[in-house]
């Protein structure tokens, strides 16, 4: 039986286990632990991804979610507030994706107590979600069995199902100047930072139509104050549902740094741009899409369809030939410190994952 109060004994340990991407390795120890404990063959491959096995022949259904988070999620102080839980507002709380997590957990929990007859299945649980996906595109697929996967990734309640992900790019643009004294000899260099803002000014930000965005996340150059900086960066990224869109985005950024380049012919500007995940769209006859709609049918809830601007492990898996489907799983404000995830809610997601696993 599905347990509110151990719901939030479990979700509020697990999130004072610090996991931010690239270190989850406590993390990932404790889940190994937990999962064995409910009779599962648990490995973990070369990526350290956590693959567990039920017992049972037959085509699996896969459980999918990460366990890093991202910053500010270090020394993270879970409080409950009514039907919610908050952090103490100097970190986010991890709900994303440990809410998931502890909906996973739950489920198992319920299903070995009550010696509940299941379908079998695989829990897949990734590293570095949060950087662009490293995790799931390092997963070892020769581990997975499943063809139809649920992740528990998505914001809302569990009803809320992700049916469109848009295509990511992420690009890089180093820029190169001349160092000079800033007091003495000014006039003899090039700021290296000052090319990087004539730049950060021409481009795009923010959300650009209905399905696509454009953003500038990070910024670095320069040493000393008293130096005109010879080196700067500029790292973001643009996402969109439509490809045509993805095209344009892309020649306007080019003919921007083209643009740049002109003006300050003594720097140079290079450029890097990579795809970390592609675009897919759920078709109403996906198997996976009507496992979910029958289970939360069960439960008289009301499937809530709609796109994301995010992405998900669920974009690697489709890619690699699994039906995945992307689920809520009660957090909102994700990546914030004003992140929240709702008890009721977070009880439901467990309700839910414990029906799919139903015979």
């Amino acid at each position: 039986m599905i347990n509110r109060d151990r719901v939030v004994k479990t979700f509020c340990d697990i999130v004072q286990i610090d996991s931010p991407s690239g270190e989850e390795e406590a993390m990932a120890k404790d889940l190994v632990k937990r999962l064995r404990g409910f009779g599962l063959k648990v490995k973990r491959d070369a990526y350290g991804n956590i693959i567990a096995d039920s017992k049972g022949t037959g085509e699996p259904l896969l459980l999918s979610v990460h366990m890093d988070t991202v910053e500010p999620g270090r020394g993270i102080k879970p409080r409950v507030d009514g039907d919610r839980i908050v952090s103490d507002g100097t970190t986010i709380i991890g709900g994303d994706a440990k809410a998931g997590l502890t909906a996973v957990l739950e489920a198992l929990q319920s299903i070995t107590e009550d010696a509940i007859p299941h379908i079998p299945f695989q829990v897949a649980i990734t590293r570095e979600e949060e950087t662009a996906l490293t995790g799931a595109r390092n997963l070892d697929f020769s581990m997975l069995r499943a063809k139809e996967a649920v992740v528990f990734d998505g914001e809302g309640p569990v009803n809320t199902i992700t049916v469109a992900s848009p295509t990511y790019i992420g690009f890089e643009v180093e820029i190169k100047g001349r160092a000079a004294h800033a007091g003495v000899e000014p006039e003899k260099g090039v700021s290296a930072i000052r090319v990087a803002a004539e730049l950060i000014t021409k481009l795009p930000q923010g959300r650009l139509d209905a399905d696509t965005t454009f953003n500038i996340g990070l910024i670095e150059g320069g040493y000393v104050r008293n130096t005109v900086p010879e080196d700067a960066k500029i790292v973001g990224e643009f996402r969109s549902q439509n490809l045509e869109t993805l095209d344009s985005v892309r020649i306007q950024l080019k003919a921007t740094l083209a643009e740049v380049q002109k003006r300050f012919p003594d720097a140079k500007l290079s450029e890097h741009m990579h795809t970390h995940f592609e675009h897919y769209d759920v078709p109403k006859d996906d198997p996976a899409l009507k496992r979910i709609t029958a289970a939360l049918a069960s439960l008289g809830m009301k499937p809530h369809m709609r796109p994301s601007g995010g992405g998900t492990d669920g974009n690697i898996f489709r890619t690699r030939g699994i039906k995945s489907v992307v689920v809520g799983m009660a957090d909102t404000g994700m990546h914030t410190v004003r992140e929240s995830v709702s008890i009721p809610g977070l009880v439901d997601a467990a309700h839910f994952c414990e029906v799919l696993l139903r015979k």
